[in-house]
């Protein structure tokens, strides 16, 4: 995409110092009014008989007319959230849902409820909110108000209002059905050219965040080495009073690097990689958006080719076949404008992140 190309090509003149980098681009998207503010907060931990898990505060403010309060406060588990995704997926199957942290960690990496798996849950759940209301169609949506403000109680009784188990099972044998016909033959060329452009964003994505793993991977095993050389040249001096104050100039040195690398590092951790591996789970997600729409339009051209064979119920499928062409139409119309907000989204977050990785390296070579 050439305006992501555009963030490689700094022009020779520009002045080596951290604020030039900034200055380079301005973001065309002010921001704007908003009435709906939402904070993810306080995590606390909960122990029962049968299981342990985490439930964090959610706080609301708005000047919203819908809601009956301009301020609520409710805790809200994992699960909670998961379910929120759930029934906007389902009300909105060709909108892009923002996605979710995901429910289990990789081995080997920070242990299940440790302070640092439960702040960067935090952070992705909090972002998760702010980006539906952000949406200019999801803000509204009813389940979304409910979750903002019904109590735990009144939140699931409500969850066991939800669709069937047959209701479910149909949608997913419909889906499986859908992925085996492949692409629908009348496909516009405009979701083919977003299958190609996704298949292409996802695999240069994931070898963007491959990189940054192994950076940071590097970054650490060179710091954890580096950081026992300034007690060593401490300890040296003791014993050289002839180069003490070399010795002690050296392991200062040491120190100063060590912290220098600690901030780059923290960085890369809490900003450079939680954001790639957001746009790895965008990737899955748009890629399950696209198969959803491919799905209502192979309806629509069974229900056509149907119409071409039979002489009878003509009048009966010659309404269905009305009914599907404006819902494809809708949901043609709906991804069309969430992808175009999308990528601006993504080229916003990704110029705003790789700039901040630069503008820290500066300030790291520097210190």
């Amino acid at each position: 995409d050439t305006s992501l190309a555009e963030v490689n090509s700094f022009s020779p003149s520009m002045p080596i110092y951290p604020s030039s980098m900034i200055n380079q681009y301005k973001f065309e998207d002010g921001p704007e009014l908003r009435d709906l503010f939402i904070t993810v907060d306080d995590p606390e931990s909960h122990i029962t008989a049968i299981e342990t898990f985490i439930t964090y505060r959610v706080v609301t403010k708005t000047s919203r007319g819908e809601f009956d309060s301009s301020e609520y406060e409710v805790r809200r588990r994992y699960q909670d959230f998961l379910w929120l995704k759930s029934k906007l997926e389902e009300a909105h199957p060709t909108l892009i849902i923002p996605p979710l942290p995901e429910k289990f960690i990789m081995k080997g990496m920070v242990e299940r409820f440790s302070e640092e798996f439960i702040e960067t849950r935090r952070k992705a759940l909090h972002k998760f909110l702010n980006r539906i209301a952000d949406h200019p169609t999801l803000t509204f949506n009813e389940d979304f108000k409910i979750f903002l403000t019904a109590q735990a109680w009144e939140l699931s009784s409500h969850k066991k209002q939800g669709p069937g188990l047959l209701s479910r099972v149909g949608q997913t044998v419909r889906a499986v059905a859908s992925s085996v016909r492949g692409a629908p033959k009348n496909r516009p060329g405009v979701f083919a050219e977003m299958s190609d452009y996704m298949e292409t964003f996802s695999q240069k994505i994931n070898l963007l965040d491959k990189i940054a793993h192994r950076i940071y991977k590097e970054e650490r095993d060179y710091f954890n080495e580096m950081k026992e050389y300034g007690p060593i040249h401490t300890l040296w001096s003791a014993s050289e009073e002839d180069i003490a104050d070399s010795l002690k100039g050296m392991a200062s040195c040491i120190d100063g690097c060590c912290k220098a690398m600690e901030k780059r590092m923290a960085g890369l951790s809490e900003n450079l990689l939680p954001v790639l591996h957001e746009y790895i789970l965008y990737s899955e997600i748009l890629m399950g958006v696209l198969k959803r729409r491919d799905q209502i339009q192979g309806e629509l051209d069974s229900k056509v080719d149907a119409l071409a064979n039979k002489k009878t119920e003509k009048d009966l499928l010659s309404e269905e076949i009305g009914k599907l062409e404006d819902k494809v139409e809708r949901a043609n119309n709906a991804l069309k404008a969430d992808w175009d907000r999308w990528k601006q989204n993504m080229q916003r977050d990704m110029r705003s992140t790789f700039t901040d990785v630069a503008e820290n390296n500066l300030h790291y070579y520097e210190e």
